[in-house]
């Protein structure tokens, strides 16, 4: 039985996946550190979850602890790394600087140095759609640069894809990055957007509705996001004997690295996101409008032609159904009543 770890897996997007690879056959080591960024106990209800399953064991570590993250690498059979954990959120990057130094770079480098210890086949991790920064070129591409970083939060994700670059060239490790872009759905984080507004809504508080409405966002259902990383662990990333120094794809390499966006690839205003949370609900938003926030950017829209060509899948969730799912898990979770 082949043997993965996930790094974060109470979280959100590392909740899902573990359940899904625990589903299809995987054993799944987990790791969180269960920091209070949100609600810890959603964090632990995910995990009690995943602990319920056999082929499941799971880990109350720090990845910003070398040694602790060195004896778990010595004491395991991991052949594949999925790594999620970091320190998430825009806003969040502007008055807690520090702690994305500290996990998604200090942490970052713990893990892949780890995985190029062991001999790992294939290390995944997670990047994001703020690379893209000041991009405005759309869709946004793998193929194109992304120099230019808007947020701190997107200034370390830029730098893990180059860390892992490094590390696929010194090293031969195979390293695949992933940009994820706005993910959404049940067990989702309390401080997103759907979760926020669908809490606000029930309770009859107004939403902060920032950029007047008018941003607009690849929202990428999770059972998406899920489906294109599975799809993912299996194809190690093979040098592109096309690369050129002279003419560089940031996407590709000579090396076995790859980049690939993971995205619904139909931008959604979020005027319209929040008009179908309020139909789903059955009750209307009380709206404050507020302009764009320092870090955000006012449109993603992710390419995802990379993705399909290589592994046949593209999301295509519709808001509609995602929201929905989302909303029907809210409301049983919480015990709310309509």
């Amino acid at each position: 039985m082949r043997e993965i770890l996930v790094t974060g897996a109470a979280g959100f997007i590392g909740y899902h996946l573990s359940s899904k690879l625990l589903s299809r056959g995987f054993r799944i080591i987990g790791v969180d550190n269960f920091n209070s960024y949100y609600n810890v106990e959603l964090k632990k209800r995910r995990f009690s979850l995943l602990e319920e399953e056999i082929n499941f064991t799971g880990y109350k570590l720090d990845i910003t602890n070398s040694s602790q993250i060195n004896e778990l690498f010595r004491n395991s059979n991991i052949e594949i790394v999925v790594h999620l954990a970091a320190q998430a959120g825009v806003r969040y990057s502007l008055t807690n600087p520090s702690a994305y130094i500290e996990s998604n770079l200090v942490g970052f480098g713990n893990i892949i140095e780890a995985s190029r210890r062991n001999n790992i086949q294939h290390f995944i991790y997670a990047s994001s759609s703020s690379v893209y920064g000041a991009n405005t070129k759309m869709p946004f591409s793998v193929n194109d640069n992304v120099d230019h970083p808007v947020s701190l939060y997107a200034a370390t994700k830029k730098s893990n894809e180059l860390i892992a670059h490094s590390y696929s060239h010194l090293y031969s490790l195979p390293t695949t990055g992933l940009r994820f872009f706005t993910v959404y759905g049940p067990w989702g984080r309390p401080d997103m957007a759907l979760f926020l507004f669908t809490k606000a809504i029930i309770e009859g508080k107004p939403i902060k509705v920032f950029n007047n409405g008018n941003m607009k966002r690849d929202f990428t259902y999770i059972d998406d996001i899920v489906e294109g990383i599975i799809r993912l662990i299996d194809r190690k990333p093979e040098p592109n004997s096309n690369w050129s120094g002279k003419n560089p794809d940031p996407g590709t390499s000579y090396a076995p690295y790859r980049i690939y966006n993971i995205g619904n690839n139909q931008p959604v205003e979020l005027n319209r996101f929040i008009e179908v949370i309020e139909e789903k609900l059955g009750r209307k938003a009380i709206k404050e409008y507020l302009p764009l926030q320092p870090g955000d950017v006012p449109e993603t829209y992710a390419d995802v032609d990379d993705l399909m060509r290589d592994v046949g899948f593209k999301p295509q969730t519709s808001i509609e159904e995602g929201i929905g799912k989302f909303i029907d898990w809210y409301v049983d979770y919480y015990g709310v009543k309509l």
